[in-house]
């Protein structure tokens, strides 16, 4: 379960699970499920499976994996809109080059009280074979303006999703295929 960030309260959305499964192939599959009413909920306008800059302005989920012991780490990003993006930095926000991959599958369930988005990603090369760290989180939107800001674990101060105290999770290697 991913916690929202003290100083960016929640108005209406009431929890935010995430969900994962790496595949033998490096396949990620994660599901973000955010407990909010929709009446309370901003969405960006549904979209062309794109990819597209600054989606973290409006409702977002977001994945954060780098390698134990290494100062890079990727940034994939996933719109309820459908648009998505993907970053390559080379140490602690030094980059954010577009990382070359295929366009992940995202898939929406909405209804009065929830609102699931489902991403499959395919790992690059190099990224399937040994364990990472994850930092996963959401920014939701709500409309009055409130957003917040959910992860598994925040750094003092101002949300910072890059940071590295929010790589708290680490994902396994799968097993060989």
């Amino acid at each position: 379960m991913l916690i929202a960030h003290p100083e960016a309260p929640a108005r209406a959305v009431e929890s935010v699970e995430v969900q994962f499964e790496l595949s033998p192939d490096g396949a990620l599959w994660l599901r973000y499920h955010i407990e909010v009413p929709e009446t309370d909920l901003t969405l960006p306008d549904p979209a062309e499976r794109d990819r597209a800059d600054g989606l973290w302005k409006t409702t977002c989920c977001e994945l954060f994996l780098k390698q134990p012991g290494e100062p890079g780490y990727l940034e994939f990003n996933f719109s309820p809109s459908s648009q998505w993006a993907a970053y390559r930095f080379a140490s602690y926000r030094d980059g954010g080059e577009n990382l070359d991959i295929e366009p992940p599958a995202i898939f929406l369930d909405c209804s009065a009280s929830h609102l699931a988005l489902e991403a499959t990603v395919q790992l690059p090369r190099g990224w399937t074979d040994a364990p990472l760290l994850a930092a996963l989180s959401a920014v939701v939107e709500e409309t009055d303006g409130t957003k917040s800001y959910w992860a598994l674990r925040h750094p003092p101060g101002k949300p910072d999703f890059h940071h590295p105290d929010c790589f708290a999770l680490t994902l396994g290697a799968p097993p060989p295929a």
